[in-house]
């Protein structure tokens, strides 16, 4: 199904509006430009979100290609990625973005970058290397399970070696000097495929310390 042809445009043109309003804000927060009363107002506006995006997914499960278009289906990505105050959902939404995925209706990295990040979040190694951290030093990878055989699991879900990602990552924040704008590398690193892979479900990862301030690779 094409874009011009997705079922719900209605859907898809508020999702995508939400999804570029969030990343605004988390841009302001980042660099520090709102007060407390604006701090306050972007926290009830990311809960309302994930709100309905909950609701989204609780009628339609995950908002894919065949429903609301590529976009759109990215929008809801995203909000889902940076819905990190509420676990539980965001660990609901990988599941059924997993489905997708399954079903050829989403790209398989999408679900490799919210499963990473529901690992972070959780306290635990990510598999895919997906989600790193700006530190004082620059940017850092999060804690990878078995990180020896990080580029092979990368390649099974269609991810360029880890190497090649971080280097373009740091090479981004250099020329936008939004080092601190973790949503910006986010939503501009991630490139899905034109036709998703089949899905490869790791083994479970043992725990570990907890990173905070993810962004992706």
């Amino acid at each position: 199904m094409t874009a011009a042809e997705q079922l719900r445009p209605d859907l898809a043109r508020e999702l995508i509006d939400r999804a570029m309003k969030a990343a605004a804000r988390r841009a302001k927060r980042l660099r520090n430009e709102l007060d407390a009363v604006h701090l306050g107002q972007d926290r009830h506006a990311d809960h309302a979100d994930t709100k309905i995006l909950r609701r989204l997914l609780a009628e339609h499960d995950w908002p894919g290609h065949r429903l609301v278009g590529p976009d759109a289906a990215r929008a809801a990505w995203s909000l889902a990625l940076h819905a990190d105050d509420d676990a539980d959902f965001q660990r609901a939404a990988t599941t059924l973005l997993e489905r997708a995925v399954h079903d050829g209706d989403a790209p398989i990295q999408h679900w490799a970058h919210l499963y990473d990040r529901t690992l972070v979040n959780s306290g635990r190694p990510q598999e895919f290397g997906t989600q790193l951290r700006f530190t004082a030093v620059g940017v850092e990878l999060c804690q990878v399970r078995t990180p020896d055989f990080l580029d092979q699991r990368r390649a099974t879900v269609g991810l360029s070696p880890i190497a090649t990602a971080l280097e373009t990552v740091r090479r981004r924040c250099a020329q936008d000097h939004q080092a601190e704008d973790s949503s910006t590398v986010v939503l501009a690193a991630v490139a899905g495929p034109s036709e998703p892979r089949p899905l490869h479900r790791p083994t479970a990862p043992t725990h570990s310390p907890h990173a905070k301030r993810t962004v992706a690779a």
